[in-house]
């Protein structure tokens, strides 16, 4: 399968990303992609402390993931995009929605870590997702979805290959400073390498973002990397590396224990349980609510 990462810096008009994102589809299709993954708020752009995501929010029904619907069935491909969904008066929630290329919407996935770190307070505007995650089929391949923070957390990503993963789409708006840029590629081939799943990572660019969007397959090599500035990224991924990379490092089934989070008493911290569970057997991890 052929699939294309389109890195991409949000502006704070839809109806202009939107037309950037037409763009970038007609040009996906016509190396011939069956997949454009797009990073994480595509729908607009994050803004600073004071910028109301309420305000801009809107239902999958809505203007933003209609045209997205138009978009994909007019280039005739499938097409992963960030948004946001209306939660409240004050936050939102961080939304990735799937469409195939019919312009279908075949689902859509709630951010559950939220980006409270490096001086940063995403949960301020943002309502995390109460742990419910996708996965979908396309063509021979199942991908599994994730967003920028959400990361950090191999929890994640290990749930998502247990309901059948064989690649991880991450549409990220993974800000830069200091060591963030080498962390962003050690988590991605980390998360590749520990599932034997491609990781698809589309960042955004601009003044605060990384870029860097990247392919790495399932034994964590690199396929294709962009670089700072706006640019499409196309690489050929298939089924049979990831066949071939989890018969050669079968860790999938070589585990041993799997982790469950309880969630704890008010004021106190959650502490993962580790369960022996045998060779090849999985419980699943329960997502922090």
């Amino acid at each position: 399968m052929r699939i294309s990462l389109g890195q991409m810096a949000a502006a704070p008009d839809k109806s202009q990303n939107l037309d950037t994102i037409r763009r970038i589809a007609s040009e996906a299709k016509e190396r011939g992609s069956e997949l454009l993954v797009l990073p994480e708020g595509a729908m607009v752009h994050f803004g600073d402390a004071s910028h109301r995501l309420v305000d801009v929010a809107e239902p999958l029904d809505g203007t933003f993931v209609s045209g997205l619907r138009d978009v994909a069935a007019t280039a005739g491909l499938a097409v992963v995009c960030g948004m946001f969904e209306p939660y409240d008066s004050v936050r939102v929630y961080n939304t990735v929605v799937a469409i195939d290329g019919q312009g279908d919407l075949i689902g859509s996935y709630r951010k559950i870590h939220l980006y409270d770190a490096f001086g940063y307070s995403e949960s301020s505007k943002i309502k995390a997702g109460d742990g419910q995650t996708l996965t979908f089929r396309l063509g021979s391949m199942t991908f599994g979805v994730m967003t920028c923070y959400d990361l950090r957390f191999p929890e994640l990503g290990r749930q998502l290959v247990d309901g059948g993963a064989e690649a991880i789409v991450l549409p990220a708006g993974w800000v830069h400073g200091l060591l963030k840029e080498g962390h962003w590629e050690v988590l991605l081939r980390a998360r590749a390498i520990e599932n034997t799943a491609y990781v698809l990572a589309a960042d955004q660019v601009g003044d605060l973002y990384t870029g860097s969007s990247m392919v790495v397959d399932p034994l964590g090599v690199v396929r294709g990397r962009a670089g700072e500035g706006s640019e499409l990224l196309t690489c050929d991924i298939t089924t049979q590396r990831v066949k071939d990379a989890r018969e050669t490092l079968p860790c999938l089934v070589h585990r041993r224990f799997t982790v469950r989070f309880v969630d704890p008493p008010l004021g106190e911290a959650v502490v993962p349980q580790e369960v022996d569970v045998g060779v090849g057997e999985a419980l699943g991890v329960t997502p922090i609510r």
